[in-house]
């Protein structure tokens, strides 16, 4: 038997129970009218988990559920085992270890009691791993935002971000796996909850070269508009949508259940600097790269850009370090405009093909050693050696300067030991 007691008993009410399924779990919800404790036991012969709840009530009628689980078999109250003590029993189709915790109020949520149900019976599910060596698929992980318990930003019209952003990842995914030598997977493919890092850790799992978080912006002021992409910034949020990107994103966070105390690294101070000089320099550069390149494809079908260059942000979601990472947000969803267009398939179609279309231009210039993109398309690269100028690699080559910088996208003559320059074919 397992016994878990959380939080401070009170009379409370059971106002609603909510189901969310996803690849390793089922999550139940149950809204409360106030915090409550409570007791898990797990029984077999037949499996079922059981709940006692303290000083509650439940105002649901339990035989018309909407249960969305393949654990679940349905819900019920049971005589308690004691007075002033609400039981319920899940019963379910097979053996499942229970983890329970409570929510506090927040936004439009009152107190919550969650309880997450793990099949035991099958190993936690994970993206294949890429295949390694020569001539190699380029991978793209393709991160739909929020999900489950967390909507994302509403609009006007009730359109929730969670449902936009999964279906045009969907098409993401689907225009990127058309093109041989790309192979790209969503880390959520359905209605439910991931953390932040649990999306990136699919995506290293999968050893992904590039990481592509899609949102749709949210704004306090529905005359804001306009489609972005965005890269990270370590030193913090530059504008006044950015600042509103980060609440959201701490937002999402409370929303599906997680610890706020969790620290944003999972490095220690000493090994977290070397990874900032070192690693997540180039990752920043070569994001930039990816961002400017979408920017431009996404430009060509969308009517507006909110701004005219690629912006910056310090999101958990893009502090990868050793993946390059981008957040792609669609527009509005709080404009009523942008909000009609994201709501047509025909629409979300276009967009994908834009994203998708700027990822291959930008992988089509910066394939990945030992990749099909790069034996079909990477011109010569050269790694700067110590002594190397650009002036240097130029004539070396046989290239101007502005040839170099452009192939490379360089704003500034100066190269760095061990950067890798791509050489343009002389025409």
């Amino acid at each position: 038997m397992l016994t878990l007691g959380i939080s401070i008993a009170q009379a409370s009410v059971i106002q609603s129970m909510r189901f969310w399924q996803s690849p390793e779990s089922t999550r139940v919800v149950l809204d409360l009218s106030s915090p409550v404790t409570h007791e898990i036991s797990i029984l077999e012969n037949p499996h079922r988990i059981v709940v006692d709840i303290p000083g509650a009530n439940v105002n649901v009628d339990l035989n018309r559920l909407e249960i969305q689980s393949d654990l679940v078999k349905r819900v019920r109250k049971s005589s308690p085992p004691r007075d002033g003590v609400l039981r319920l029993v899940l019963d379910l189709n097979k053996a499942a270890k229970p983890k329970s915790f409570s929510l506090k109020p927040y936004q439009e949520y009152g107190d919550r009691l969650v309880i997450d149900l793990f099949d035991e019976s099958r190993e936690e599910v994970q993206p294949p791993v890429a295949a390694q060596g020569s001539d190699r698929d380029i991978v793209v992980a393709v991160d739909a935002g929020h999900g489950g318990e967390d909507p994302g930003a509403i609009g006007g019209r009730g359109t929730k971000e969670k449902d936009i952003v999964l279906a045009l990842s969907k098409e993401l995914v689907k225009e990127l796996n058309k093109v041989e030598g790309i192979k790209a997977f969503l880390t959520r493919t359905g209605d439910y909850y991931l953390p932040h890092r649990k999306r990136t850790d699919l995506a290293r799992l999968q050893r992904a070269d590039l990481f592509v978080s899609v949102h749709a912006d949210g704004f306090k002021s529905p005359r804001a508009k306009g489609a972005s992409v965005w890269v990270l910034n370590l030193h913090g949020a530059k504008s006044e949508v950015a600042r509103w990107m980060q609440m959201q994103e701490e937002k999402s966070e409370l929303l599906g259940g997680v610890d706020s105390s969790v620290v944003l690294s999972n490095y220690d101070n000493s090994v977290k600097s070397v990874l900032l000089d070192l690693q997540m320099e180039n990752s920043i550069t070569e994001s930039t790269k990816v961002a400017n390149i979408v920017h431009g494809a996404m430009s060509k079908v969308v009517p507006k850009m909110h701004k005219k260059h690629v912006e910056e942000n310090s999101l958990l979601v893009l502090k990868n370090p050793d993946i390059p990472s981008i957040l792609v947000e669609l527009g509005f969803i709080t404009n009523p405009e942008e909000e009609a267009l994201m709501k047509t398939s025909s629409y979300r179609q276009k967009l994908a093909r834009g994203v998708g279309d700027g990822i291959v231009d930008y992988f089509k210039q910066h394939a990945p050693d030992g990749t099909l993109f790069a034996a079909r398309y990477r011109q010569n690269i050269y790694h700067v050696q110590r002594g190397d100028s650009l002036i240097k690699v130029a004539r070396r080559f046989n290239v101007s300067v502005r040839d170099l910088k452009s192939a490379n996208q360089l704003s500034t003559n100066v190269v760095k030991i061990g950067q890798k320059l791509v050489i343009p074919t002389a025409e």
